[in-house]
């Protein structure tokens, strides 16, 4: 089964289309370094919850916006290979100035348990 990084991160105020642009230069590098599928997503309908939520998980401030993206990797050994080859690349490098509150950012690494489609 596939392996997945995953990443719930805040982009601040006014910067979707910056966010859009810097993530569609680096998702061809994943995919060169062997991911099979890059996926962002921008919030649309985020549920307030009692005790966390999407916000508050990455202490989402006013005005930011809240992305959760994933990268599919074939397996893990891929997706190993595959991160020691970004981080080396010099299209890696960040914007100047940074559409997303990195530091905020809360991601990982997780193992497929079911993977059903219609």
């Amino acid at each position: 089964m596939t392996y997945v990084d995953g990443f719930v991160c805040p982009v601040k105020p006014g910067r979707k289309d910056d966010y859009i642009k810097m993530a569609s230069m680096a998702a061809p590098l994943f995919i060169e370094y062997g991911a099979l599928r890059v996926v962002e997503t921008w919030n649309d309908d985020l549920m307030v919850g009692k005790t966390n939520d999407f916000r508050t998980a990455v202490i989402a401030e006013e005005g930011e916006d809240v992305v959760f993206s994933w990268v599919e990797w074939p397996d893990k050994e891929t997706r190993v290979s595959g991160w020691e080859k970004l981080m080396k690349d010099e299209r890696m490098k960040g914007m100047e100035d940074n559409p997303m509150a990195g530091a905020r950012m809360i991601y990982g690494g997780f193992s497929s348990i079911l993977d059903q489609s219609a």
